[in-house]
């Protein structure tokens, strides 16, 4: 299925890309059992055996392209709901011929929640999610105590999630966040760490991806952390 143009060239997601019709529907179960929904998503890669990794929030793809071509023993997982990044990423993906990658167009946040089975992860990737800046609009931010809860539950033991933004606003709000889920008294709970590069991020670069290049032009300071689950 073709999503649209770019550069004169038809975006071709291939068979790298699934969006939600790809699917198949949330049972009623769930009501009961919410892992009844739980999809096998190791199953969608050639060598399923391998660690996986999962971006939420995958852009056109520059991180995953990049990344993947230097942890070839590594299958990434990308997310993004904007369809026409999507399309972009997954048509990416697929020229590469980068056969330890696969990326979804949907709710990042709802599947991770619904279809992601526990423990199947080594690391969750979160770079520059939008940042929701008006007060009303705090509620639709992908770092919550939800968001955490479902992180915590899909990495294995001493999995890590990564997180870097450029909004201060956002990053004050993170923090308060991390530090109740970091605090020693928090069950369960994450070990805060120093933010530590990709092997593919650029010169003075933190991950590489497209939003930290343009906001790096635009002068804008960036944080970041990585949260390591505790056993």
């Amino acid at each position: 299925m073709s999503f649209g143009i770019a550069r004169g060239k038809k975006l071709d997601p291939g068979t790298v890309g699934l969006t939600t019709i790809d699917l198949p529907p949330l049972p009623d179960s769930i009501a009961t059992d919410p892992a009844a929904a739980h999809l096998n998503v190791r199953a969608w890669f050639e060598h399923p055996e391998r660690p996986l990794e999962i971006e939420v929030g995958s852009g056109k793809g520059t991180f995953l392209v990049q990344q993947a071509q230097l942890q070839p023993e590594t299958n990434f997982l990308g997310m993004e709901y904007a369809m026409e990044f999507y399309a972009y990423a997954a048509d990416r993906i697929r020229r590469n011929q980068l056969a330890n990658v696969r990326i979804l167009g949907l709710d990042a946040a709802e599947f991770l929640h619904w279809r992601v089975p526990s423990g199947c992860a080594r690391v969750v990737h979160l770079y520059f999610p939008d940042p929701w800046p008006k007060t009303k609009h705090h509620k639709r931010r992908m770092l919550s105590d939800r968001f955490l809860t479902d992180v915590y539950r899909v990495l294995e033991a001493g999995g890590e999630l990564r997180v870097v933004t450029d909004h201060d606003d956002y990053w004050q709000w993170m923090e308060s966040h991390f530090d109740r889920w970091c605090a020693a008294d928090h069950t369960p709970r994450f070990e805060r760490l120093p933010f530590t590069r990709p092997a593919s991020a650029g010169e003075g670069e933190l991950v590489g991806t497209n939003f930290e290049r343009k906001y790096r032009r635009e002068g804008r300071p960036f944080n970041a952390a990585i949260l390591r689950k505790t056993d």
